[in-house]
């Protein structure tokens, strides 16, 4: 079996309901998926004995998830709206500590019952930061509702190691103590050239 199930591929040719799911690792676990109701469903090789999913309405613009090799960390927001303020206050007194938790995104096709088509196929996968909540301005006749967001960071996010910039002896000692890879920067740097063997 591919990666993607070949049911869910022929559905993505076509018009489709897309399924767009969210576990996050905290304790307990926080499921969540971007529709209207409760569906039971489990991430591949994340969540083998599955769970029930809580709607969590519409998500506001899907962010540009990036993977970044030996890069730095990008931050990306997920944001539900339209929330009442009371429902909203509730939601952030009973969430758990997300700092550091990872977070796993994931999609699949849903059918023509609104039930996923196949497990939930893992696309990518960050660590939680922080929410965030805000309250755009309403006309006098609209009721009030808020914004929540959830901060979401991607590669190497932690600010307790030094930027690897320089490279040199000391820096390439410290990340293995046996490499010599940078032993001959300096020598180079003031630009003696090096003598190449003769083959």
């Amino acid at each position: 079996m591919a990666w993607v199930p070949d049911a869910v591929i022929d559905e993505l040719r076509g018009s489709h309901q897309l399924g767009i799911f969210i576990r996050i690792g905290t304790t307990p676990s926080l499921h969540m998926w971007f529709g209207i109701n409760d569906i039971p469903a489990n991430f591949d090789s994340i969540d083998p004995t599955g769970t029930v999913y809580l709607g969590g309405g519409r998500l506001v613009g899907v962010p540009t998830l990036e993977v970044l090799v030996n890069g730095t960390a990008d931050s990306v927001e997920f944001t539900l709206s339209g929330i009442d303020p009371t429902s909203a206050a509730r939601m952030i007194e009973s969430l758990p500590a997300v700092r550091g938790a990872s977070v796993q995104m994931g999609i699949t096709t849903l059918d023509r019952y609104y039930q996923p088509m196949s497990n939930v196929i893992p696309i990518w996968t960050g660590t939680a930061s922080h929410i965030s909540e805000s309250s755009p301005a309403t006309p006098s006749e609209q009721s009030v509702t808020l914004t929540l967001s959830l901060a979401v960071v991607a590669g190497e996010a932690t600010r307790s190691r030094g930027a690897r910039s320089v490279w040199s002896t000391p820096h390439q000692k410290a990340i293995s103590p046996t490499d010599k890879f940078c032993d001959g920067v300096s020598r180079l740097a003031r630009g003696v050239q090096p003598v190449w063997p003769n083959f």
